[in-house]
């Protein structure tokens, strides 16, 4: 272990399945006795980095250190690091207490003896029955499972299933123990007692978990640091209350509970301007400049009509025991919002904010982008696996197309035949079509993010082949997962070359 406290390591860790990247550059330190929690998304590369740290995955590129230690190729056998599977893996034909203490009866200890010329040496020996009884008792206390050492495992519910599972990982003392999304298969009301028992089972070890989940419940409950993962890369760092309050961006935001999420533009030095009105903030960003506003339902304050910084209408109310959630209106846009006071549906109301409360960030993308799209022999663009119509007299403006195909330049009558190039393609999040009747479009692929912007969803669609993505505004409401087609309009697609035009010229 290192001066700072840190136990485990990985350094750009990159690792690919064919010409898929599951995880890139992903640089984390974990210190001694963290509970942290790597959270995200399906797909987004969690489970393939706590693999890596187990040792069942060797990473393409990087190295994990443990203790300082580099153990990228070391085998699993041979780390101090234990997993806890999402099924149990329980044995069973054993029971509880065989099922605890199969890998203690397996295992060899150092021990120092004494021979008979009075040299003393290190051997390897299997751990007594009595050191096997210890241990095992105090991996059913941790658990909560004493005196049922004798029972059968399929007579056992899940939750007590998964504390077997866990007590089987803890008995042989690891350093680290990796949890990977071990309450998936459990229901609602038992999901929340584990968070609090695998919570209270870490602070009793004061060993170091490393913990997957895609739920954020489970992620703000038990860690203390989360990072959040998308597409293979690490999007955020922090802990619960930081991820929560300070989201690094519009993504983060909408997976981590509810959120207001808003295109804004800042209007004036710490004044942004959204749904009509102007707010005041503590970002700073450069006057002009697009923005993603980010508001917590918690954090909007209700007021009279007129007091506060724009008027809503109230067109939603459910009473959730401790608070009201409310919908609202401010002209075409939604704003949710948690209160303690109740106000009747249809009632006029102002809405305001701290400016503390007020999240300011970067926006990913103001268009779509394609850098590796290139025009195919039919004069088409390609993009990942599918070819859209384009016109390509944008390129020479002004410029016309002869029978051939190629584009002819009006000022000097050079011809170029763009066969091949190579090209970046982008286009508006407006100006994609999207069918659910698959028979339609040009292009096929699965919603992976649907985001609601107060007026507007903005989804995501990726292929499947190329998993490439195409990112459009729609007043529609579609679900992750659905499968759609959808088409891009020719107008609508600029390129630009990468090479020069001259390498292009028809001589």
């Amino acid at each position: 272990m290192d001066d700072n406290g840190t136990i485990i390591s990985l350094r750009h860790v990159r690792k690919e399945f064919g010409s898929f990247a599951a995880v890139s550059d992903f640089h984390l330190d974990i210190k001694k006795g963290e509970f942290v929690t790597l959270l995200g998304p399906s797909g987004c590369g969690k489970s393939t980095t706590l693999r890596m740290i187990a040792g069942f995955d060797i990473p393409t590129s990087g190295e994990i250190l443990l203790n300082g230690e580099d153990i990228t190729r070391l085998p699993p056998y041979k780390r101090p690091i234990n997993t806890v599977f999402q099924h149990y893996a329980l044995f069973p034909n054993l029971d509880v207490y065989d099922n605890i203490a199969f890998g203690l009866k397996l295992k060899k200890v150092p021990v120092e003896v004494t021979k008979k010329n009075g040299e003393k040496v290190t051997k390897l020996k299997h751990l007594s029955a009595a050191e096997i009884d210890s241990r095992v008792a105090r991996a059913l206390k941790i658990v909560d499972l004493e005196e049922m050492e004798d029972r059968d495992v399929n007579s056992l519910s899940g939750g007590q299933q998964q504390r077997v599972a866990i007590a089987r990982a803890i008995v042989n003392e690891p350093k680290v123990l990796l949890l990977d999304e071990p309450l998936s298969a459990l229901d609602h009301k038992m999901r929340l007692e584990m968070q609090l028992e695998l919570k209270e089972m870490h602070n009793k070890l004061g060993i170091t978990f490393i913990y997957v989940t895609h739920d954020q419940e489970e992620a703000l409950t038990m860690s203390d640091k989360v990072v959040v993962m998308r597409d293979g890369e690490i999007e955020q760092i922090g802990t619960p209350e930081e991820i929560y309050n300070e989201p690094a961006n519009a993504f983060v935001a909408d997976f981590i509970g509810e959120s207001n999420i808003y295109n804004g533009v800042m209007a004036q030095k710490k004044k942004v301007r959204f749904l009509g009105g102007l707010w005041e903030c503590v970002d700073d960003f450069p006057v002009n400049e697009r923005v993603d506003v980010v508001i917590r339902p918690e954090d909007v304050i209700l007021g009279e009509k007129g007091k506060g910084v724009v008027d809503a209408k109230i067109v939603s109310r459910v009473f959730k025991g401790e608070d009201y959630a409310y919908v609202l209106h401010v002209g075409k846009f939604e704003v949710l919002v948690r209160s303690h006071k109740a106000y009747p549906i249809d009632s006029e109301v102002s809405i305001d904010c701290e400016a503390e409360n007020i999240q300011i960030m970067k926006k990913d993308m103001v268009e779509n982008e394609w850098r590796d799209a290139f025009i195919n022999k039919n004069g088409e663009v390609e993009i990942g696996e599918y070819a859209f119509e384009v016109d390509l007299t944008q390129i020479i403006k002004g410029s016309t197309l002869d029978e051939d195909g190629c584009v002819v330049d009006p000022k000097n009558g050079k011809k170029y035949d763009f066969t091949d190039a190579e090209v970046i393609a982008t286009c508006s999040f407006d100006c994609l079509e999207v069918f659910d009747d698959l028979s339609k479009g040009v292009g096929k692929g699965t919603l992976i993010q649907c985001l609601w912007k107060g007026d507007h969803y903005q989804d995501i669609i990726r292929t499947e082949e190329e998993e490439e993505d195409f990112v459009f505004n729609t007043p529609y409401e579609w679900n992750e997962g659905d499968i759609v087609a959808f088409e891009i309009d020719k107008s609508a697609i600029k390129l630009k070359l990468k090479k020069e035009l001259e390498e292009y010229e028809v001589k």
